[in-house]
C-alpha cells in the first residue's frame, strides 16, 4: 500500500518556523532535560498584566460574552482612535480602525488583503524574523535592504531609492525596532517620505509595537504624522502585547485608509472572525485607563538595557550598541569568529557562537542570521535584573575560553 503524500501547497513549504519559537521549544526540551538554562530568546515581558486590565476582563466574563463585529468593537475602536489622536496626532474614522488577534495577524492580513503574485515588500534588515516569510506566503517577495550598525541599522534615503521597482507594493518600517531597539527619528522619517513621494505606487505598513518603549532624545514618531501626504497609503499598527504585558491576550490594533481596513475586515470575517470579545475589553481599558503602569514599565526595561549593555560590552570579543528602544540587544560577534572552543572546534558564523553559548554556558540567545544581518546576536532583556546578571556572567566567563 502506497505512502499518502501530504498535500502542502507551495506557500507552505516556502517558509519555516519562527526562530525565536523554535528556540523557545529547544530552552523547554532543555530544561525538561535537567539544563539550568538562562533564556534571552523570547521578546515576552515577565511583567504580569496591570492589575486593573485583568479586572477588567474578569468583568467582561462575568457580564457574558458573544462574537463582537470582525473589525473589534465600537468601544475598543474608540479607544483605539482616542489613542492615535492624543499620542501619534493622527485622525482616524472608527471606519478606518480595525482589531486583531494581535498585531501580527493584521500585518499577515494587509499583506494578505494587497499583495498579488510577483508584488515585492521592502523589508530593511535586520528584520523582525516574521516579515520576509509572511510576505512569502501572500505570494510576494521580500526585498531585503541591509542596514549597517554605522547608519544606526535604520534605512537611509539612498538604500530605500535603490530597491524600489515598479514592482514595489509596500516598504515595511519597525520602530522601534525588533532586533535593534533603532528608532527613526522626525528628521528620518521626513527624509524617507520624499523619497516614497517620487514612488506612489508603494504604501508604508509601519510596526510601532515598541512605541512606548523609548528610552534616549529620540522620540517615538509615527510616520503617518510626520509625512501626512502618505497618510492615504499608510497602515499604521500597534498592540497591547509589549508595553501593557498582555502576550497572551493576543490583541492588535490598526489605522489607515477605510477601503484597506474593509477588505482586512473581510478577511478576518473568514478566519479568525473576530478577537476575543475578553481581551477587547481589556485592551479598551487599557488604553483609556491611568497610563502609569506603562511609564513604570518603560523604566525599568531602561535600567534593564543599562546592565546588559555594560556587562556584555565587558565580555571578550563582544560590543554591544545602546538601544534607543523595545527590550533587544543586537551585539556584535564578530569578534568570536574564527576563535576555537575548548573541544577544538572553530566558530565560523554567529550561528556557531549561539550554540557554543548554548551548550558551553546554559545560555539561549539568537542568531543575527535569523533577523537578515551577521555576524550578530540577539537577546532579550525582558527578564529580570538576576537572570541578566548571571546569563552575562555565563557568556563573559564562555568567551575568556575561547582562544
Amino acid at each position: 500500500m502506497s505512502a499518502v503524500q501530504t498535500p502542502l501547497a507551495e506557500r507552505a513549504r516556502a517558509i519555516k518556523p519562527s526562530p525565536s519559537m523554535a528556540a523557545r521549544l529547544r530552552v523547554d526540551q532543555l530544561r525538561a532535560a535537567g539544563r539550568d538554562i538562562v533564556d534571552f530568546t523570547v521578546g515576552e515581558p515577565d511583567l504580569a498584566t496591570p492589575a486593573h486590565i485583568v479586572e477588567a476582563g474578569i468583568a467582561a466574563l462575568r457580564g457574558g460574552i458573544r462574537y463582537t463585529a470582525a473589525a473589534g468593537t465600537r468601544g475598543l475602536l474608540q479607544a483605539v482612535q482616542a489613542k492615535f489622536r492624543n499620542e501619534n496626532g493622527l485622525e482616524y474614522g472608527l471606519d478606518q480602525l480595525i482589531a486583531g488577534v494581535g498585531a501580527k495577524q493584521l500585518i499577515f492580513t494587509a499583506l494578505a488583503a494587497t499583495v498579488q503574485a510577483g508584488d515585492e515588500v521592502i523589508v530593511p534588515a535586520p528584520y523582525w524574523v516574521s516579515y520576509p516569510d509572511m510576505v512569502r506566503v501572500n505570494d510576494g517577495v521580500p526585498v531585503v535592504a541591509s542596514c549597517a550598525e554605522a547608519d544606526g541599522f535604520k534605512l537611509t534615503p539612498q538604500a530605500l531609492e535603490r530597491v524600489i521597482t515598479a514592482r514595489t507594493k509596500w516598504l515595511i518600517l519597525n520602530t522601534p525596532s525588533n532586533p535593534t531597539g533603532a528608532m527613526y527619528s522626525e528628521a528620518e522619517l521626513r527624509a524617507l517620505a520624499e523619497v516614497l513621494a517620487r514612488h506612489p505606487q508603494v504604501w508604508v505598513l509601519t510596526d510601532e509595537i515598541y512605541e512606548h518603549l523609548a528610552y534616549g532624545e529620540t522620540r517615538h514618531a509615527s510616520p503617518a504624522a510626520v509625512a501626512p501626504a502618505l497618510a492615504g497609503r499608510t497602515l499604521t499598527v500597534n498592540g497591547v502585547s509589549k508595553a501593557y504585558a498582555m502576550t497572551g491576550w493576543r490583541l492588535g490594533y490598526a489605522g489607515g485608509p477605510a477601503a484597506l481596513v474593509k477588505a482586512m475586515s473581510t478577511l478576518i470575517s473568514q478566519s479568525t472572525s473576530c478577537v476575543s470579545a475578553v481581551s477587547q475589553e481589556a485592551a479598551r481599558v487599557a488604553l483609556s485607563a491611568d497610563q502609569s503602569c506603562v511609564r513604570e514599565a518603560a523604566a525599568l526595561y531602561r535600567e534593564r538595557r543599562d546592565l546588559i549593555v555594560d556587562m556584555l560590552n565587558a565580555a571578550p570579543g563582544i560590543r554591544c550598541p545602546r538601544p534607543q528602544g523595545a527590550f533587544y540587544v543586537y551585539p556584535s560577534a564578530a569578534g568570536l569568529i574564527g576563535k576555537r572552543t575548548p573541544q577544538g572546534k572553530t566558530l565560523e558564523s554567529d550561528l556557531d557562537v549561539v550554540m557554543y553559548l548554548l551548550d558551553e554556558a546554559g545560555v539561549a540567545v539568537l542568531d543575527g542570521a535569523a533577523y537578515g544581518l551577521s555576524p550578530y546576536l540577539r537577546l532579550s532583556f525582558a527578564t529580570s535584573a538576576a537572570q541578566i546578571e548571571e546569563g552575562c556572567r555565563r557568556i563573559a566567563q564562555a568567551c575568556r575560553r575561547l582562544h
